[in-house]
């Protein structure tokens, strides 16, 4: 919030008085349970986890199965409490001075307490609380007296309040993935209660900064800089005057005359719409307010802005209009797309008061932001693009930015951590950077988790989000925090929920990233199945409307013009925009209408496309795998935990969701199978260890197991979702016209089985490397129907243009040989398109003369040039039958090392089929092609060319700085058949001294070190468990 201190006038170490801003961080705090046997050092911000663990009362919580050991934690009611003395020293007996108290974060059921009197009982994670305590100064501050926040157990209130005789009963549990508490009612991030891949924390306490802030009613003829977008969190108190607290800020930037039912023209001038929330300590008549953009060197006038009748319990908003020429700023696109132009607005406050002061007070801030228009199109497909193009009837579902349809390419976003105060904006940026490195354009903040900050210093935001994703240029489709659950309508729901959504909606407008507000995730598709599956079932669906057809709708149209809206993440659409009228089932038959998601756990449906949907969109479509052994490292402590389905790895594995608080999860075997039999069903299986592979000696040969099935579950995850993804692109050419793919999950919230590409530390998944592949501007995919023996190789392009290039297709034998090169064909896709470079059916046609399905496979590679991009290449790998069906030869890897984590790979057996090269423990990055600099991993290595990638360490996150080659792993699929027949294999490392570890021109060789180490040989250490 605009807590008018600047930190350019430095912030105070001292308790000095007069302090404008006082960080409550620095008072000392007490934590206690209800009575009083637990009580430890609390910190602000913090949670009652957290606390609990730095005073050594608990372990980590992500530990083991401490979800599990843990859940007394958030049983239990919990205080804080600081001492105001601390405080009080700054005050100065002046009854003109008037106080807030700021909390930016509470989570979540709480009363607070100001020396002893009850200020306010809160309800909501989500909003930001300011309370004006002045009356209670004086008295407070001869006596002196405590700051307390009682927070109640969430799981408690849901049950309290889920009783009440005005609450609605819902069927099936509504939406109960592990503690059963009536989330629905409680304004809380949803994930805390337990989700199919997370675990239940329910974690409470003050986890943003909150402050005291100091009002005078007597100016000083200076000019405050803040040194963020208001309302500012700063880090420390600071010693200032400030007549005024800035509460909130809103810059919402549209095209003149455009809004929710009216599309941009994109010729007319933009308005830059700024409001500002007032709180006045000093009565000021004639304020004004000026726009700068100093990049394009242009100002507006001095705005003309509601009197301050310096009352700091009131509110007062100040809106101004200004508009600006179309031609003026430059555009921000996605990435991929164009330049995600920036600029800095400048805002300056001018307050003159009746103080002798020659000057008015001044204060200014800059905020960055963009210039773009988004649009969400769900109108009807234009007869003419039905008769002329082919595309099938129905509603178009994709998204405009700057006029321009485009591709959306991403995926589904959760929360960092369980806990939020202690995730950073460092492990947000390589997530995000991830995301962007491996041609993502798009994420998708999912509603089931944490409304993101904009940055670490704005609103207590603690980390960076928005302001990344602006920087970045990558999309945020952002949505209301309902998920999986039907909702209440409750006018005391309304009443907390009506502040959140105008808040935030105000609070994220200013970032050109946001490209859309869903109000909730997968809800339209409960309601529907609740209508027609209950004889009562239009009760939900009428209170579904209410809620979000009607009143988040217009909350969000009341707040924003530049961002669309849509009722839920995966929708219908609507059948009226105007008024907004929802679809629902009111389609005609073999149209297309909406969006879809894909969630199939039949390995045998993995690439049948007659599983995959004909959609104009797909929001979610995933596959679980395991994390890398070494992220298991970080969670299990005993040698016998390290087996895919021991005790512990188990009782992380959420899917499916025990639906209640039994333990461990009774249904998790189920998602263990999953994974299990897909592995077996497309990939040579590592063998089993034990019983059912539960159990372990933590030998090496046990370890060596375990760590290839994490890794064969990565290798399937991969195959599946990169089959979609080209699936769904190809559609862009064909009647569905899709023209998006999201796939879920992007990140992880702890290290278990999940259906991420990103580990919990950072560690990228074969799946990241899959992705990237699979994202680039220009593709080439194999799609195999064996069922008709029909194989088309196609090339799919989502450049806004026309693509011209060349594809290659080559037959190999598993022994690296070539049996059959193809001609090279020249092709030409037209823009958001694709084109067949190969077609045909019969396997007497398709393969190599004289050979079978298990003898054979094609590589199929393609070079184009993209306008603005340059040279664009790709491949992918056809195998007409499972790689479980083959017999792989040796390909007896060999490993050069180089300067700066260069490694060079070759083959000198045969081909090893999704070759993947681990970076060690410790160790945060990504392995790099040494020539173009892309992503590469996880590839086929093919004797006679080498692969030569960079490892490029993140040494932000990485706690080994300097680790040695001989640390990193290379394996792969050839390795799951040695350690199932107990043989062994020719791979080497061979490590170049004179370039990485010491002064001199020899080279020699290591001993003999498995591409997956742990099978004979001593002098290469088993992955530690």
């Amino acid at each position: 919030m605009a807590l008018l201190s600047t930190l350019l006038l430095g912030i105070s170490l001292l308790r000095c008085a007069s302090a404008a801003i006082f960080d409550l961080s620095e008072l000392s705090w007490s934590l206690k349970n209800e009575n009083g046997s637990i009580v430890v050092p609390g910190t602000v911000p913090s949670q009652a986890h957290l606390d609990l663990l730095k005073a050594g009362v608990i372990t980590e919580p992500l530990l083991e199965i401490n979800d599990f050991t843990q859940r007394w934690v958030w049983m239990d009611n919990w205080t804080y409490t600081a001492d105001l003395s601390g405080f009080f020293d700054t005050v100065q007996p002046k009854s003109s001075d008037q106080t807030l108290l700021v909390f930016y974060g509470l989570d979540t059921i709480a009363n607070i307490t100001f020396a002893g009197i009850p200020i306010a009982w809160v309800n909501n994670q989500f909003r930001q609380y300011v309370f004006d305590i002045t009356p209670h100064i004086p008295a407070a501050a001869a006596s002196g007296g405590n700051l307390t926040i009682d927070f109640e157990s969430a799981f408690w209130y849901g049950l309290n309040v889920s009783s009440r005789s005005d609450a609605e009963f819902f069927p099936g549990g509504n939406g109960v993935f592990e503690v059963p508490a009536a989330r629905y009612y409680i304004r809380k991030q949803q994930i805390d209660f337990g989700w199919d891949w997370s675990p239940a924390f329910v974690p409470t306490g003050i986890y943003k900064p909150a402050y005291l802030v100091t009002l005078s009613n007597e100016s000083e003829s200076s000019t405050i800089s803040l040194s963020s977008t208001p309302p500012i969190s700063p880090s420390g108190s600071s010693n200032t005057t400030d007549i005024v607290f800035i509460e909130e800020t809103a810059v919402d930037i549209y095209k003149l005359g455009s809004s929710f039912t009216v599309s941009p023209d994109q010729s007319a001038d933009w308005v830059v719409n700024v409001s500002l929330a007032l709180r006045a300590g000093a009565s000021v008549e004639t304020p004004t307010l000026q726009l700068t953009l100093p990049e394009l060197n242009v100002s507006s006038e001095a705005f003309k802005l509601p009197v301050l009748d310096g009352h700091a319990n009131e509110t007062v908003w100040a809106t101004v209009q200004w508009q600006i020429p179309d031609s003026v700023p430059q555009r921000w696109y996605p990435h991929n797309l164009g330049t995600p132009q920036l600029y800095n607005l400048t805002a300056t406050l001018s307050l003159p008061t009746s103080s002798p002061s020659t000057q008015p007070h001044q204060i200014s801030f800059t905020t960055r932001t963009g210039f773009r228009t988004i649009r969400l199109v769900q109108l009807p497909v234009p007869q003419s693009d039905v008769s002329e193009r082919g595309i099938t009837p129905g509603d178009q579902y994709h998204f405009e930015v700057n006029g321009k349809e485009f591709w959306s390419k991403g995926s589904n976003l959760v929360p960092f951590d369980p806990f939020y105060s202690r995730i950073t904006t460092d492990r947000v940026q390589w997530v995000l950077e991830s995301a962007v490195m491996s041609g993502q354009n798009m994420v998708r903040v999912w509603g089931g988790g944490i409304l993101q900050p904009s940055n670490a210093d704005t609103a207590g935001g603690v980390y960076a989000f928005y302001d990344l994703c602006d920087e970045l240029g990558i999309l945020a489709w952002s949505e209301f925090l309902f998920s999986d659950a039907l909702s209440p309508i409750n006018p005391f729901l309304l009443e907390s929920i009506e502040p959140e959504i105008r808040e935030n909606v105000r609070r994220l407008n200013r970032h050109p990233s946001v490209a859309q507000w869903a109000a909730g995730n997968e809800i339209e598709g409960i309601v529907i199945s609740t209508n027609q599956s209950l004889p009562n079932g239009t009760i939900y669906l009428d209170q579904f409307v209410t809620m979000f057809q009607d009143f988040l709708h217009d909350l969000e149209t009341s707040e924003s013009r530049s961002v669309p809206y849509t009722d839920c993440s995966t929708t219908k659409g609507f059948l009226s925009l105007d008024p907004y009228i929802l679809r629902f089932d009111n389609g005609t038959s073999g149209d297309i209408y909406g969006n879809s998601e894909r969630f199939d756990y039949t390995s045998g449906d993995a690439f049948d496309y007659s599983t995959y949907p004909i959609a104009r969109f797909v929001n979610e479509f995933g596959f679980h795998s395991m994390p890398s052994v070494y992220t298991w490292e970080q969670a299990l402590l005993s040698p016998a935990d390290f087996a895919f389905n021991s005790t512990v790895v188990v009782s992380r594995e959420h899917h499916n969701p025990a639906g209640s608080l039994a333990f461990p999860n009774p249904n998790a075997l189920e998602g263990q199978a999953e994974m299990t039999l897909a592995v077996e069903q497309w990939l040579p299986a590592p063998p089993f260890i034990g019983s059912n592979s539960s159990i372990t000696s933590g030998s090496a040969q046990d370890n060596a197991t375990f760590a290839a099935w994490c890794f064969a579950t990565q290798v399937f995850q991969a195959l599946t979702i990169a089959s979609e993804i080209n699936f769904y692109r190809r559609g862009a050419g064909l009647p569905e016209n899709n023209l998006g793919g999201i796939v879920w999950q992007l990140n992880d919230i702890w290290q278990a089985p999940s259906w991420s590409s990103i580990e919990f530390d950072g560690r990228w998944k074969v799946l990241a490397y899959a992705e990237e592949r699979a994202y680039r501007p220009v593709t080439i995919h194999p799609f195999w129907i064996p069922e008709a023996e029909n194989l088309e190789v196609s090339v799919m392009s989502d450049v806004l243009g026309t693509v011209q290039g060349t594809a290659q297709m080559t037959w190999y034998d598993w022994k690296g040989a070539v049996v059959h090169a193809l001609p090279s064909v020249e092709f030409t896709v037209p823009s958001l398109n694709f084109t067949a470079v190969f077609n045909q059916t019969g396997l007497d046609t398709i393969l190599p003369p004289g050979k079978g399905v298990q003898d054979v496979w094609m590589l199929v590679n393609v070079t184009a040039e993209v306008p603005g991009v340059g040279t664009v290449t790709n491949e992918n790998y056809f195998t007409p039958t499972s790689l479980g069906n083959v017999t792989l030869v040796d390909p007896e890897i060999t490993v050069n090392t180089g300067y700066s984590f260069e490694f060079v790979l070759k083959a000198n057996g045969g081909v090893a089929p999704w070759t993947w090269i681990e970076h060690p423990a410790g160790t945060v990055g990504v392995f790099v092609d040494s020539y173009t600099g892309s992503p590469s991993n996880g590839f086929y290595l093919i004797p006679g060319i080498e692969k030569i990638v960079r490892f490029q360490l993140n040494t932000a996150l990485s706690t080994v700085q300097d680790p040695r080659p001989i640390d990193f792993v290379v394996r792969s699929l050839y390795n799951n058949t040695i350690l199932t027949t107990g043989s062994t294999s020719k791979t080497e490392v061979v490590e170049d001294k004179s370039q990485v570890l010491v002064d001199t021109t020899s080279t020699e060789s290591v001993p003999t070190y498995h591409a997956f180490p742990g099978h004979g040989h001593e002098q290469v250490p088993v992955v530690p468990p």
